[in-house]
């Protein structure tokens, strides 16, 4: 078991300008397991190439334990690798495939058994270990790509994306498996998902990359409660948090007819830069149904309702003369002028109504316009 380190780590390709990975300062602990999250090409399976050893790292250093592994041979570097693709080898069982790598570092064949024996059977593998891997469902093939790392014994796991080939049903099966048998290991794991859903159920920490840039690390009820900026904001959490940029006059935020204390440690951060206007995010679940006139209430149009069982979701377009000006005044992963609220199943609209909802007191999130960055409040 070891603690990692990235240290100023950069990756720059041949040919590019900006780097795919810029100055990455992360520690990871001895034992956690932490996540690496972010959209296509922000870096992430990058960073996690360069910890295996399978990429080079241009500038920086990066550390296992006390070792600075940065031009250390993969094989030396005591990691073990789980892929989106199983890379199991056909013509062997399950056994075989598990204890390839042992046997060739040349480990005694009682010894291979013995471990890849205690690997099944954490894994639930046992009765397949004599199958060759066409015999196998997908969920128990990535079982036994897992088990090969097992039996490694390392001192680091990497898994690059292993769910993706899952079908929906499965994945979060196996998600859960793989975050108790880490714990249950204790070895310190770094785990890449474009899934923010994932990232939120399995990791001990998060660390979220967008263009090779990190932009925030914590626990997963850091990242939903306070995101440090409004990319974090947007991307962690399901569905998406609503944001618009709103105008800001004598100390109120103004969305159309609603209007929103702003506290004076918010108003006072505001630089010449954010023009009089603030960036404001609300999650579904932070918004309550209202009625007409009340101070804190905004018109939506139902355009979709989302009935879940235990949840519904209104999915629709904000309403009034300032939307009208300006599409794009507020969006959600449904589009622009679009907004999500969550609502009581038992007593959803009808879609074309006409609803008013308000922002539940102290659950707003407020950003700079200029650089996005979150503000006191």
């Amino acid at each position: 078991m070891a603690t990692v380190t990235y240290d100023h780590a950069t990756r720059l390709y041949p040919g590019t300008e900006r780097p795919a990975v810029d100055q990455l300062n992360l520690h990871i602990e001895d034992g956690e397991f932490l996540v690496l999250v972010g959209p296509s090409g922000c870096g992430k399976s990058t960073s996690l190439r360069m910890l295996a050893g399978l990429e080079d790292v241009n500038d920086g250093r990066i550390f296992i334990g006390d070792r600075d592994v940065t031009d250390v041979q993969p094989k030396d570097r005591d990691i073990a690798m789980v892929f989106q693709n199983y890379a199991l080898y056909p013509h062997m069982t399950v056994a075989d495939n598990m204890g390839f790598a042992l046997k060739i570092s040349g480990t005694p064949k009682a010894e291979i058994r013995q471990r890849v024996e205690e690997a099944a059977k954490i894994l639930d593998l046992t009765p397949y270990l004599d199958r060759k891997p066409k015999a196998l469902s997908g969920g128990q093939r990535q079982r036994v790509a897992m088990g090969r790392a097992i039996v490694r014994q390392p001192q680091v796991f990497l898994m690059d994306e292993p769910l993706s080939n899952l079908d929906a049903k499965l994945r979060v099966q196996t998600r859960t498996q793989i975050a108790s048998l880490q714990r249950r290991l204790g070895v310190t794991t770094v785990y890449v998902t474009h899934d923010q859903t994932e990232a939120l159920t399995m990791g001990d920490r998060i660390a979220v990359l967008k263009d090779g840039l990190l932009q925030q690390v914590g626990t997963p009820r850091e990242m939903y409660d306070t995101p440090a900026n409004v990319f974090v904001a947007g991307f962690i959490g399901s569905p998406a948090m609503n944001i618009g940029t709103f105008d800001v006059k004598d100390g109120q935020i103004e969305i159309g007819p609603a209007s929103l204390p702003l506290a004076r440690e918010t108003a006072a951060a505001l630089t010449e830069a954010d023009n009089n206007k603030v960036t404001l995010g609300f999650r579904p679940e932070s918004l309550e149904l209202s009625s007409e006139g009340a101070p804190n209430a905004f018109p939506v149009e139902v355009n979709i309702v989302e009935e879940l069982g235990s949840d519904a979701f209104i999915y629709g377009t904000l309403r009034g003369p300032a939307a009208q000006a300006d599409p794009s005044l507020i969006h959600s992963e449904a589009g622009d002028n679009e907004i999500i609220v969550r609502v009581n199943p038992k007593n959803v609209p009808m879609k074309g109504e006409r609803v008013y909802v308000g922002i539940r007191p102290g659950q707003e999130h407020l950003f700079s316009a200029a650089s996005g960055e979150r503000l006191p409040s």
